[in-house]
């Protein structure tokens, strides 16, 4: 009874084929990186924010895009053939903000971390504004100031 059982399963196992298996391989490397901390100005994680990296060479199509992770963050590895200045917007839920990283053309492949906010506005953009706020004040003053026909009885 036993050799009834044993004899077909030595035969399955010596007229199947060869076992098929498949591994994985990891490669690691050391490369320059970018890592972006996204926060609110309350100092709140912005924890899966959408992220748009721009290249130097093309600034109106996102050369890489991807949501930061629990702690804010979001690391990226630059084309080191595209040197100047990349650009990274961050923007959860209305709010959002831009930074910017320089990517040097020499050997040492400087990396420059600018803040959209750093930047600051021009003078002619703080004359038009201080001229656009005085006007809204004039304006308001007239208004409320204009005389009023009496009503005729």
């Amino acid at each position: 009874m036993l050799s009834a059982i044993v004899k077909p399963l030595i035969a399955a196992l010596l007229l199947a084929g060869p076992a098929a298996a498949h591994g994985a391989f990891v490669e690691a490397r050391n490369v320059a990186a970018v890592a972006v901390d996204a926060r609110y100005d309350t100092g709140e994680v912005m924890a899966g924010a959408q992220v748009s990296v721009f290249a130097p060479d093309n600034p109106a199509e996102p050369w890489l895009t991807g949501v930061t992770d629990a702690d804010g963050r979001f690391v990226f590895a630059p084309d080191s053939a595209r040197h100047g200045q990349w650009a990274i917007q961050v923007r959860q839920a209305g709010h959002g903000a831009m930074g910017y990283v320089t990517l040097s053309a020499d050997e040492s492949a400087t990396i420059t971390v600018t803040p959209a906010s750093a930047a600051g506005l021009s003078w002619a953009q703080r004359l038009l504004m201080t001229a656009c706020v005085i006007w809204g004040c004039i304006g308001t003053a007239l208004y409320a100031r204009r005389i009023r026909p009496a009503k005729a009885a």
